[in-house]
């Protein structure tokens, strides 16, 4: 899949069939890769023919999330991490999550430019994607269109994450692997010892290595892992050094994935993890497909009579809203 320069060609409008994309996205044709996340992005009413379409052919791709706050060089790792995983000779794909302007609703979907060393190799496929104001580090779409890049047979899906805060946790109910990046320079010994994007991580990596710093954070990152209790055999998660600017230590982070996997498969973690996944999507598609049912509840005739009746103190809250369900449901 010639990934990183077909997109633009891939959106534009295609008369293609779902199954002849499926099809042609099999064979590794990035144009009819492109034109299935595209229809994912836009919500397609062909979205559901998509997604039965594919669900044969998924399954296999080994999914790794790269997340951590912003300028700790997640799209430069990533970016290495696909050179040393195409020295293997896997097939790899890129999701690269950019956050999208609270105002105009754009994206600058700059990772593509780092990503460029690529931009020939048939076998990436780069897709970058607006968070279009879901939060959590990744787009509302992400989970379909991973599926998407599993069946066009990627051996392995990198998702990089918008630069995230400790409490925006989402890619490790996606990920079978979470990387969680760190960088000297970035903040005091004390943030790792903080709740929330530090406890998801599968493997540490503390980029910029060069820098001043790096081995304090290292040892701060051993302090904060050694206060969590973990049952017997459970994974212990590594931390490696590397120098993404100059592919320096990407081999070890491929290895220590592989680990990981290898532990998954062996402790029936991945079967729990996938589980978790689907739960996961099913549950937002039909929450989503729930409040489009509702409709907006503004407009419900009932409503204005109940928000009165809070606000004179006659009813509760509570008691207005399941009157309100009640209402809508019959």
């Amino acid at each position: 899949m010639s990934g990183a320069t077909s997109e633009g060609r891939g959106r534009r409008r295609s008369t293609a069939s779902v199954p002849d994309l499926v099809s042609r996205a099999r064979e590794g044709d990035a144009r009819a890769v492109a034109r299935l996340i595209s229809l994912v992005e836009d919500e397609s009413p062909l979205l559901r023919e998509v997604m039965t379409a594919l669900a044969p052919h998924t399954g296999h791709a080994q999914i790794v999330g790269i997340t951590g706050s912003p300028g700790v060089g997640k799209s430069t790792s990533t970016n290495a991490m696909v050179t040393e995983l195409r020295k293997a000779g896997k097939r790899v794909g890129v999701l690269a999550v950019d956050p999208s302007s609270p105002f105009s609703g754009g994206a600058l979907l700059g990772d593509r430019v780092r990503m460029q060393d690529h931009a020939t190799d048939r076998d990436v496929y780069i897709r970058s994607m607006a968070s279009r104001g879901h939060l959590g580090g990744l787009a509302w779409t992400t989970p379909q269109a991973l599926r998407v890049l599993d069946a066009a047979g990627c051996d392995v899906v990198l998702i990089e994450t918008v630069g995230v805060g400790q409490s925006e946790v989402e890619i490790a109910g996606l990920a079978d692997t979470t990387l969680v990046l760190m960088a000297p320079g970035m903040g005091d010994g004390i943030q790792a010892a903080k709740a929330g994007i530090l406890e998801i991580g599968d493997l540490y990596v503390v980029n910029k290595a060069d820098r001043d710093g790096a081995d304090q954070v290292r040892r701060d990152l051993r302090s904060m892992l050694a206060l969590g209790e973990r049952p017997e055999g459970w994974w212990k998660p590594p931390i490696v050094k590397t120098i993404a600017a100059k592919n320096e230590g990407l081999d070890e982070v491929v290895v220590e994935i592989d680990k990981h996997r290898a532990w998954l498969i062996e402790s029936g973690q991945l079967e729990v993890r996938r589980a978790r996944r689907a739960r996961d999507e099913i549950e937002a598609i039909a929450m989503t497909a729930l409040r489009a049912r509702w409709g907006d509840l503004h407009g419900h005739a009932s409503l204005d009579g109940l928000a009165a009746s809070v606000a004179e103190g006659t009813t509760d809250p509570y008691s207005a809203a399941d009157e309100l369900v009640n209402a809508i449901s019959a």
